[in-house]
């Protein structure tokens, strides 16, 4: 029996040393403190830690897929007829390798430089067709460049161009392969041009030059100083400002280059991302939880004011460097950083756009779920599990003077090709990130595992208690009631033996 008690003493003792420890421990957050601090120096740019190796080389597949736009009515549009009608070819698969090199460290090691490769390779078993034998019909890019460039230099000069590019037999249209479009082809134009400006390049392309090429060095943040800085960008080119735009703002370089975020993300920040292609820098915002390969994460997406006019959003009003000639929402000329060429950027089917430049073609119709940009986030690690990347290229029309061509056209942002760059993380990459964040997890709840065990223990020990006493009563009870039975039963029979004796 003392056994007993002395057993159920120690466990009551040690669930209420446990019960005051897992609670005292979960107030101060000491080791919630412990596991953030060891993630925090674990995901930094810095050689030795977990993410460098794969920043440097990212183990997950890219791909880069394209969607032409195929003109069906080009005669029509060019009578002022009809508005184009569109029709889309694709995708056009490519594999998209990123190496980084020339990786270095700078600032006393504070900073990494790095130079991101970009390799495309086609994947015929992922596309919708044949991107050297499909011919496409799109607008005369080159031809449009040529007329955007001399606009203003006078009629007289206008014109005299406008006859010579007849005599060689350009038009506002074009029909080639989708090889061509996008990797490039020999222009007549161009190559007459050439003769005239020897640094004009005779070949064209949406892509040309771009495989095996790099966007120039970004220095990053390592993250070690300070874990909100890992991969922030610190310059590009060698610049901390661009000089495309109007305003300081407007050309200022946020964020990270979208491969990876720093740690322990909230709901309510707002991400940066400086995009290359787009010249600028954008913001996402988060948008709802998703999960991916059993992994959970927080999807971040543009919101409408990332490409919304100046009228709508002050913060745009930079990027409108011709002040008389700014665009509405959802759509940004890019011009100042294309040469002169008079590219506009917006996303898929002018997703969050002014609905008048959808209205405008036929053939467009913007869907939420198939033209959105997103990041899905890890919000523990930051990484991307999941993104999409989709963008689309326009081509600005509109009437210029002493070119006949353009004598019916209204101004028109006219769609060209979508693309979507896409990434979804690997089944090993994915396993390593589980068991990641179940050892955060335990380490991070272990105060209430301990609240739980002291919790167990006191609730068996109490129940114990209650049982054993139970049992004690009902043991007394019965000796009390067999007590009084057997005296009862004493005395009845004493009665019994004295009673009288009937003799008859």
């Amino acid at each position: 029996m003392r056994k007993g008690s002395c057993c159920m003493f120690t466990s009551g003792v040690i669930g209420a040393v446990l019960l005051i420890m897992g609670i005292s421990l979960f107030v101060s957050g000491l080791f919630q403190t412990l596991i953030h601090n060891k993630l925090k120096g674990e995901i930094t740019l810095t050689e030795g830690s977990k993410i460098f190796a794969t920043w440097k080389n990212p183990p997950p597949p890219v791909y880069m897929e394209f969607f032409i736009f195929n003109v069906t009515n080009p005669d029509k549009f060019l009578k002022g007829e009809a508005k184009p009608h569109l029709t889309t070819m694709g995708p056009y698969t490519y594999r998209e390798y990123r190496p980084k090199h020339n990786v270095s460290f700078v600032h006393n090691g504070t900073k990494v430089a790095a130079y991101t490769a970009k390799i495309f390779v086609f994947e015929p078993e992922k596309s919708v067709g044949d991107p050297n034998v499909d011919l496409v019909t799109t607008v005369n890019i080159p031809a449009v460049a040529v007329m955007n460039r001399i606009k203003g230099a006078g009629f007289w000069v206008s014109s005299g161009i406008s006859m010579y590019m007849g005599s060689i037999g350009t038009t506002m249209f074009m029909t080639h392969t989708v090889q061509e479009l996008l990797w490039g082809f020999k222009d007549p134009l161009l190559s007459r041009l050439k003769t005239i400006r020897p640094d004009t390049d005779e070949y064209f392309g949406l892509m040309l030059h771009k495989n095996s090429s790099d966007d120039g060095e970004f220095v990053y943040h390592t993250g070690e100083q300070n874990y909100l800085d890992f991969g922030r960008i610190y310059t590009w080119k060698g610049e901390k400002m661009m000089s495309f735009w109007k305003s300081n703002q407007s050309n200022m370089i946020n964020g990270t280059d979208g491969s990876g975020f720093h740690p322990f993300l909230s709901k309510e920040e707002r991400l940066n991302v400086f995009t290359p292609d787009l010249c600028r820098s954008i913001h996402m915002r988060f948008e709802k939880e998703v999960e991916l390969k059993g992994i959970p994460a927080y999807r971040f997406t543009p919101p409408r004011d990332v490409l919304a006019s100046g009228k709508n959003n002050p913060e745009n009003e930079g990027f409108c460097v011709t002040p008389k000639k700014c665009l509405d929402d959802g759509v940004l000329d890019v011009s100042v950083c294309r040469k002169g060429a008079p590219v506009v950027m917006s996303f898929p089917h002018f997703h969050l756009g002014d609905e008048k430049y959808a209205k405008a073609i036929d053939g467009i119709s913007p869907v939420h779920e198939h033209h959105q940009t997103f990041l899905d986030l890890n919000p523990t690690m930051g990484v991307p599990v999941r993104a999409m990347k989709r963008a689309q290229i326009n081509i600005h029309l509109e009437r210029v003077t002493g070119f006949p061509l353009t004598r019916n056209l209204n101004s028109t942002i006219f769609p060209i090709l979508f693309l979507n760059e896409s990434v979804v993380i690997d089944d090993a990459s994915a396993a390593r990130i589980q068991k990641l964040l179940l050892i955060v997890t335990l380490v991070s709840h272990f105060p209430l595992i301990l609240v739980a065990l002291g919790v167990i223990l006191l609730v068996c020990v109490t129940h114990t208690i209650t049982i054993t006493h139970t049992l004690f009563s009902i043991t007394h009870t019965k000796s009390i009631l067999f007590s009084k039975v057997d005296d009862q039963d004493e005395k009845n029979g004493t009665y019994i033996g004295m009673m009288p004796v009937d003799k008859s």
